[in-house]
């Protein structure tokens, strides 16, 4: 291997502050598009409990008009002007956004400030909102794979954090109109507020554009965001449904986003987990056995910490083979850690496609959001290949060892698995 260090890819950041908001921009007027990203700590975990689903109905009732537009005229502006918004309730923030050619910054920011402060949300829309959100939460208990999915998280992590973000048929179809529309009171802080911004726009159009957006945000806080539970799943858990596949989620509790292993850990699951047919997992359950199509997992940040995630589907009467297989590779991981074959094809594919992420303004405005939200310098990206390099196999050896818990990994099964019941493996 060279003992050349790649250079990192360099993206230059300024600093943007104004109306109690800092803003991270990337400007670049090459293409006259610009994307701007903002979240606030809150979301789904802030929703009432029986009342799940709350933030992500109002976060899509947000465009279905505002202020003295209906909702007609809030969809015709936006086309008009080809603006695109973004607005999401997740377990543990609320986010939202936009993306516009550089001459309708000032139409974006103005009804971006219209659904953020004067949502209409009219009876009629309401409704129509509310039955497209409940025949989705319908749909995505059709099959094995959502089934497995709410059960898992509600059995890992117990309360806000692993109730459905988007809510229930029952919790949506019971949602008071008003707790809807106090979403933005109860969401709306400048406390924790983070924003980025990409592409075609100066320093100072974007402070106009916090201070437009943000300046009229109360400057406290929503209240205690609840803390992330223990993870609490061990072992099997079956929901039992008739279907020819059986599909799982399986599951450990991972490192918190602030951890000096972080880094170490995301290469122990590019080899274990996340590098396709090079990774052990893929190469052990398909390759070798042909028991699934494909089997991935990685690490999924809550609330500051993260869950390491993953999933698989086959027959049900090979789900119990497979689900062996997985075991006996996270448990070989555990205890040797990647090779050193692996750990240099790991550290050459994160090294050498970190460029690929920043293709579009949308994708640089959103790493930009991700690495303020895990409290990363502005050279984070600049250092990460040096970072990456200098783990040595014996250093991942270590993390694989700390990281990965074969006894306490939880799987939760829906379909007629055969051979397996609630309880170990």
């Amino acid at each position: 291997m060279s003992d050349t260090i790649p250079s990192g890819f360099t993206l230059p950041v300024q600093v943007v502050e104004a109306a109690g908001v800092t803003a991270w921009l990337a400007e670049d007027h090459a293409v006259p598009i610009i994307s701007l990203a903002f979240s606030v700590p809150g979301g789904a975990a802030l929703d009432p409990e029986g009342r799940e689903g709350a933030a992500a109905l109002a976060a899509a009732l947000l465009t279905e008009g505002a202020g003295d537009l209906t909702a007609n005229a809030f969809q015709e502006a936006i086309r008009d002007a080809a603006i695109s918004f973004s607005f999401s309730a997740d377990r543990d923030e609320f986010t939202g956004g936009f993306r516009c050619l550089t001459d309708a910054l000032p139409e974006a920011v103005r009804l971006a400030r219209l659904a953020l402060s004067a949502p209409r949300m009219d009876a009629q829309d309401v409704e129509r909102v509310r039955a497209r959100a409940i025949a989705g939460a319908r749909q995505a208990l059709e099959n094995p794979r959502g089934q497995a999915g709410r059960a898992f998280w509600a059995a890992a992590l117990p309360g806000p954090y692993g109730r459905p973000s988007g809510g229930t048929a029952e919790s949506l179809a019971n949602l008071p109109v008003e707790l809807l529309k106090s979403m933005p009171t109860r969401q709306f802080h400048r406390a924790g507020l983070m924003v980025t911004a990409s592409g075609a726009i100066t320093a100072e159009q974007l402070r106009e554009a916090l201070e437009t957006l943000f300046g009229d945000w109360p400057a406290g806080d929503p209240g205690a965001v609840p803390a992330l539970p223990a993870f609490s799943a061990r072992g099997v858990q079956v929901v039992t449904m008739d279907s020819p596949q059986s599909s799982a989620v399986f599951g450990q509790p991972g490192l918190a986003v602030d951890d000096p292993d972080w880094e170490a850990a995301g290469v122990v699951l590019r080899v274990l987990s996340g590098g396709g047919f090079s990774s052990r997992l893929m190469n052990a359950v398909r390759v070798e056995r042909g028991l699934a199509y494909g089997i991935g997992a990685g690490a999924e940040p809550i609330a500051g910490r993260s869950v390491i995630v993953g999933s698989v589907a086959t027959e049900n009467a090979r789900m119990a083979e497979t689900l062996s297989v997985l075991r006996a590779e996270w448990a070989r991981m555990a205890a040797s850690g990647p090779t050193e074959a692996e750990r240099e094809e790991a550290i050459a594919y994160l090294t050498g496609s970190q460029p690929l992420s920043f293709t579009s303004t949308r994708q640089v405005a959103g790493i930009l959001l991700a690495l303020r939200q895990n409290n990363r310098p502005l050279d984070w990206l600049e250092k990460r290949p040096a970072r990456l390099a200098a783990l040595s196999r014996d250093r991942l050896a270590k993390v694989a060892a700390r990281l990965l818990r074969p006894d306490d990994l939880a799987v939760t099964v829906a379909g007629m698995p055969e051979g397996l019941k609630t309880g170990s493996f």
